[in-house]
């Protein structure tokens, strides 16, 4: 027997992705769904007499006419009998406390003939809102079986998987006697005209074909032509069609949620007693403000003892190493190369966790939809909209995924712009240069007990903020679009949230930043340790010779020594000669050649700017040993040979910090812009406006500040 596919389907905010999470636990794979970047979360349910079951979540969609790139995800896999994706049986999620809202996808789906379950989520509500819910009633009349389940609180699970079960080994038992929707005359006249045409499973299925045959995939391009000629023959109104169908379900639904589901009263909620402060024109803002200012303090303050930790085992890992391996090119390769270059990364992972735990549990309460609706009119006026402010906030964790949530934008102008600008909200890679560079360029003093650096780590989120607004009103002026913009977002009620859900999101982000992030880094680190430790044998035999020389005059001692050795052993490496080459154009940002370096390697990734960092300042250094990996403390002894001051002041920190808030250096997103916009324009706009913006930007500060 082959592994059943089932899909988890259903309206957003309806509960799917935390239904999925129970099910699944930590058995998912994240990849993308074939030939789109959108994510696709997948993952394996254990069902006793079946082999490993894949449950698949798909996006959010409220219809089988989209508005949105998530919706027609949702259509194209689910008219596609023939694809890898297509399911064997759906679980269609619902709020119980909305069914009247969430049973339009729902109707569509049915009268395609997927075997379903209708699972009603948040049944641990249904006493506290005074429900009264006739589930064999709402089963017999809705001709599937349905199943009330409880994902935050875990309830109803082995209920939903003796229904999964059933319905696996029986598809057609339960079945409806009628669809819930005829189509009209003009449609039959045209799905008669297209029968032999469309590889249809019935005439539901035919008629979406018909509607999306323009855009789905799986409709070859002959097929596409006929249907366009059909539909003007006929004198089929595609948008008429889609309205009058729309309204006879609603009617037909309506009735039957009235006699299954009984309100106790309509009373003021409790989420809508909170949005009239949460959401307030003056008060709302401020209040988010106040939130993000305090979720940046709490990175500063919570991580301190945890990197400590980290920072103690990589330095006593790279002196055991040491110590057991003895002196030789393998022993410097792991020690200087490959633990200094990871350790001075992967330090920042109790940051990196913070901050995808605090967004999540934003996502978790509900608080990104109001953030959402609260900035949509400013959204406006700087050409985005309203759901530009949940990539905007996502992007402070990554890009990527970021970008690929402006699939909800159904404005094409204000999806293109808010994917140009995203990049410049500070996501997790840059929390490895921001942390180490503030500690230079800040004192760590406290006001109001605040501290100065958390306040300017706090500053460098903003200021990316701002120029992503700044950026986007740019674009808006250049760019003209005459497709109208509006925002539509249903405002879940405020729940606490799911701790099994933010467990999982951030174990999985974090595990995801060590793997992608770590074999970037170990393959820079690697290279960069040759590039670092050889170069033309003449020169680096003069260079020994003259650090020799000035070890004798100077008299210096044997850790002396060996830094010196160091010191111009790089400087005539094949990196120093990469370093020196770069340096003219980077001395008046306050760069010198082995800032050059890491500048070079990190526009593969941000956070590989530290790493590189530490791989620069441990080959050959007697402090690779078991004094620890103390990137920030050798960064802070560098002095630069002409003026004999540190390198890293405050002009040259402050600088660095301004380039990386604007620079964009992550091939990654660039190649997810590519793929989002359909060709390689729009991400060598990007590329070369963020560059500019950077490189501007960081010389007027050092300029100003020396």
């Amino acid at each position: 027997m082959s592994s059943p596919v089932v899909g988890l389907v259903g309206n957003p905010n309806s509960g799917k992705s935390s239904l999925f999470n129970l099910l699944t636990g930590l058995r998912q794979r994240i990849g993308n769904f074939p030939g789109v970047t959108v994510e696709k979360k997948s993952g394996t349910l254990t069902l006793g007499g079946f082999p490993p079951v894949e449950l698949i979540d798909f996006p959010g969609a409220y219809s089988c006419y989209p508005t949105s790139l998530d919706e027609r995800l949702v259509v194209q896999e689910l008219t596609n009998p023939k694809g890898d994706l297509f399911p064997d049986a759906i679980l269609y999620v619902a709020d119980v406390t909305k069914l009247d809202k969430h049973l339009l996808l729902f109707t569509q789906l049915r009268d395609l003939d997927l075997p379903m379950i209708l699972v009603l989520n948040m049944s641990d509500l249904i006493e506290n809102n005074g429900l009264q819910v006739d589930v064999p009633k709402l089963s017999q009349r809705l001709g599937v079986p349905v199943v009330t389940v409880s994902a935050r609180e875990s309830l109803g699970v082995a209920e939903l998987k003796q229904a999964i079960g059933d319905l696996l080994r029986n598809p057609k038992a339960f079945r409806p006697e009628e669809p819930f929707y005829e189509p009209g005359a003009l449609a039959r006249d045209v799905l008669a005209d297209l029968r032999q045409e469309l590889p249809a499973r019935n005439d539901y299925h035919a008629l979406l074909l018909t509607h999306h045959a323009s855009w789905l995939k799986h409709v070859p391009e002959k097929t596409r032509h006929k249907v366009q000629q059909a539909r003007v023959n006929n004198e089929f109104h595609s948008l008429r069609a889609q309205v009058e169908e729309t309204m006879e379900r609603y009617d037909n639904f309506e009735p039957i949620v009235k006699a299954t589901v009984r309100h106790a009263g309509d009373q003021s909620s409790v989420s809508d007693r909170l949005d009239n402060t949460l959401t307030h024109p003056v008060f709302g803002p401020v209040i988010f403000v106040t939130l993000m200012l305090l979720i940046f303090q709490a990175l500063f303050a919570w991580s301190g003892w945890p990197m400590d930790g980290i920072e103690w085992f990589f330095g006593q890992l790279g002196g055991g190493v040491r110590a057991t391996l003895g002196e030789g090119w393998l022993t410097d390769l792991l020690v200087d190369g490959i633990i200094a270059g990871l350790g001075g990364v992967l330090v920042f992972i109790p940051q990196i966790a913070l901050l995808f735990f605090f967004i999540t549990i934003l996502e978790e309460v509900g608080y990104m939809a109001r953030a959402a609706y609260m900035f949509d009119s400013l959204m406006q006026r700087f050409g985005l909209n309203g759901r530009s402010v949940v990539a905007l906030i996502s992007g402070h964790a990554c890009a990527i995924p970021a970008i690929m949530s402006t699939r909800t934008i159904a404005n094409w102008k204000e999806r293109l712009l808010t994917i140009l600008v995203t990049p410049l909200t500070s996501c997790s890679a840059r929390i490895p240069v921001y942390v180490i560079l503030i500690s230079f360029a800040v004192p760590k003093d406290y006001v109001w007990g605040l501290g100065y650096q958390g306040l300017a780590f706090a500053g460098l989120y903003f200021l990316g903020i701002l120029s992503a607004m700044l950026s986007a009103l740019a674009f808006k002026l250049l760019l003209k679009s005459r497709e109208r913009s509006f925002l539509m977002l249903e405002l879940p009620d405020y729940r606490t949230p799911v701790w099994r859900n933010v467990g999982v999101t951030v174990w999985q982000k974090v595990k995801a930043f060590i793997v992608e992030a770590g074999q970037v880094i170990l393959l820079i680190s690697i290279v960069l340790w040759g590039l670092s430790s050889y170069g033309p044998a003449a020169e680096m035999a003069a260079a020994e010779a003259r650090a020799a020389e000035m070890v004798t005059a100077q008299n210096l001692d044997e850790v002396a020594a060996a830094d010196l050795l160091a010191g111009e052993k790089l400087e005539a490496s094949y990196a120093g000669h990469i370093g020196k080459f770069i340096e003219p154009a980077i001395r008046p940002l306050g760069y010198d050649w082995k800032i050059g370096i890491a500048l070079f390697t990190s526009f593969a990734a941000r956070e590989v700017f530290v790493g590189t960092m530490a791989t620069i300042y441990s080959v050959g250094s007697a402090g690779g040993d078991e004094d620890g990996i103390r990137v920030r403390e050798r960064m802070a002894a560098e002095v630069n040979p002409r003026t004999g001051k540190p390198v890293y002041n405050r002009a040259t920190s402050w600088s660095l910090l301004v380039f990386y808030v604007f620079a964009m250096m992550c091939m990654s997103t660039l190649a997810v812009t590519k793929r989002e916009t359909g060709g390689w324009k729009w991400p060598a706009i990007q590329f070369t406006f963020m560059t500019v913006l950077a490189y501007v930007s960081a010389m007027v500060v050092y300029q100003l500040m020396v």
